[in-house]
């Protein structure tokens, strides 16, 4: 693979995200707009309102999927598909059912929220519940993709392999609380009413860049460690 297709395979899905938000802008979506009545029930309320960029993740995620079933893997086509297709739904069923949210923000939410009543500061409580949203939101996406491309043993036994993939795992899952925790302050830093109302340009800009930079850093890691597989012959794309 060469260092340009590495760069758009992991770069990828951060442009999906922030397009999205180009798209409810250019659009003027909100929750205005006029949606059959179980869509709208299903999509508009508490979480909506309250998170709304966490619309971004759920765009990088699909797309994450999405270009891993892509790519040629350790499965053949079939497999890719199939896994893909999987990998897609449980990544939805996470972030969208029973409604906008879904489990990851449901958890989020129900952590932050006991610890603020245990007494904790604001600051912790909101900590403690961005991190059990990004462990849920990135256990979907991981076990996605190993439904989608899978992954090799690399050279160096089980113990090597092991504790490279358990840092894989911390350090994108510490990228993914950076990204929630960096979401959830979009009210905060000026997104305004949206949803409640079509994003202005202003928002939109401040939008794009926050899910711009939210989604660097689990990209950046992405990039990194597709370049290791790529110099390691016995490493599988994942």
């Amino acid at each position: 693979m060469s260092r340009v297709t590495a760069a758009a395979w992991a770069l990828g899905p951060v442009a999906v995200a922030v397009l999205a938000v180009g798209f409810a802008w250019l659009t003027g979506f909100s929750q205005r707009t006029v949606l059959p009545g179980g869509i709208e029930a299903w999509f508009y309320g508490f979480f909506l309102d309250r998170y709304p960029l966490f619309s971004g993740a759920i765009a990088y995620g699909v797309a994450r999927l999405l270009l891993t079933m892509a790519r040629p893997a350790s499965g053949g086509p079939v497999r890719r598909l199939a896994g893909g297709a999987v990998a897609v739904a449980l990544l939805l069923a996470a972030c969208l059912y029973p409604t906008f949210g879904g489990l990851v923000l449901r958890a989020g939410f129900a952590t932050g929220g006991m610890a603020f009543l245990s007494g904790q500061a604001m600051p912790v409580a909101y900590g403690l519940g961005t991190a059990s949203a990004a462990i849920l939101f990135g256990l979907a996406l991981g076990l996605g993709s190993l439904l989608t491309a899978g992954r090799l043993r690399e050279d160096g036994g089980w113990g090597r392999w092991f504790l490279a993939g358990a840092g894989r795992v911390l350090m994108r899952t510490l990228a993914l609380w950076f990204a929630l925790l960096l979401l959830g302050l979009a009210h905060a830093a000026g997104l305004g009413a949206w949803p409640r109302r079509p994003l202005t340009d202003g928002e939109a800009g401040l939008a794009g860049a926050l899910v711009l930079l939210a989604f660097l850093p689990h990209a950046g890691l992405v990039w990194l460690d597709s370049g290791h597989r790529h110099r390691s012959p016995s490493a599988a794309t994942g």
